[in-house]
């Protein structure tokens, strides 16, 4: 039997600190504080409820961040 992969440790950041800023530049700053994956969403778009490690989620209101979760 193949081992259970070890997931890649995710940023020691807190998502709520993306909240109110330019959507283009909280993906840059992400980015660069380690997510690997940055996805921004429209408000109320309908997506998958898997976890993926390293992955920060934004949902963009009017150019802006108005919510931010991992995963």
């Amino acid at each position: 039997m193949a081992p259970i992969p070890t997931p890649p440790a995710e940023p020691q950041d807190n998502p709520d600190g993306y909240v109110g800023l330019d959507a283009a530049h909280a993906e840059r700053l992400a980015r660069r504080r380690g997510w690997t994956t940055v996805r921004a969403l429209p408000p109320g778009a309908i997506i998958t409820m898997e976890y993926r490690a390293g992955r920060l989620n934004f949902e963009v209101r009017d150019g802006r961040v108005s919510r931010a979760w991992r995963g």
